[in-house]
């Protein structure tokens, strides 16, 4: 597997009310097992067929004050977190949670961009390894649906590195960009319709190898269709909200 580098996403962490229920629904949809946390019996890792690829744990007592509801956040690989707060603060951004250390794992923040999407920074303390995202239950892409995509994507080239990889006119929706590290696609973003009722945010696709049979299983305990299913280049997709009312995604790749 390859070494994560900077501005790599390396973990996705699930904040929700009730995780126990969380865990019931996403092990059935996506087929993920859990295992604890070596030394911290509370924190639960979701576990693929390439390992953890993130946590799920009750939506922390500080988020929930700030009017925060269940979600997911991805973590982006920095090299320094504090510089990287710093950086934030003087484009624009905001800093939700200041620089934490993680006892043995590493350091984290948690930032939001100038459109006021939020994400996760983090410095582990040891090398963490990509998964393949093509593979079954695994995350494959990233989203970030805000108010202006091009200042979205000045931002995060700065503070990640990011660069464009390509970008596609989408007629009425505008232009969708595509970014990534090394040329290598990670994600895309793009301009939410003016008057459309969600706030900026970043939605992540997990996937899977047949995306009618994961709906069905979504929907049968309680998830709820925002958009799709429909094609996309590659596959085809379906956005959802889980039961609890946190937006995920899912991908499958058109059959070779």
């Amino acid at each position: 597997m390859e070494q994560a580098s900077n501005g790599h996403f390396v973990w996705y962490e699930h904040m929700t009310k009730d995780p126990v229920a969380a865990i019931a629904f996403y092990s059935d949809v996506i087929g993920w097992k859990t295992q604890p946390f070596p030394g911290n019996a509370e924190y639960i890792m979701w576990m693929g067929s390439q390992g953890p690829l993130g946590g799920v744990m009750k939506l922390p007592e500080e988020a929930a004050k700030m009017g925060a509801p269940p979600h997911w956040a991805g973590h982006v690989q920095v090299a320094d977190v504090d510089a990287t707060v710093a950086l934030t603060k003087t484009l624009g951004g905001r800093v939700y949670k200041d620089p934490t250390d993680i006892p043995t794992v590493g350091r984290f923040a948690v930032i939001a961009d100038p459109q006021g999407a939020v994400i996760m920074i983090f410095k582990p303390n040891a090398a963490m390894t990509l998964h393949d995202g093509s593979q079954e239950g695994e995350f494959c892409w990233r989203e970030l649906l805000t108010s202006d995509s091009s200042a979205a994507f000045t931002f995060y080239a700065q503070v990640f590195g990011w660069q464009m990889v390509h970008e596609m006119d989408m007629g009425a929706m505008g232009t969708y960009r595509i970014f990534g590290i090394g040329g290598k696609q990670m994600g895309g973003m793009m301009t939410i319709p003016k008057g459309a009722p969600m706030p900026p945010a970043w939605l992540y696709y997990t996937e899977t190898s047949d995306l009618d049979a994961a709906i069905g299983r979504a929907t049968k305990l309680g998830a709820k269709f925002l958009n799709g299913p429909m094609p996309v280049p590659g596959g085809s997709i379906a956005q959802l909200l889980d039961p609890q009312g946190a937006a995920f995604a899912l991908h499958q790749a058109a059959k070779k």
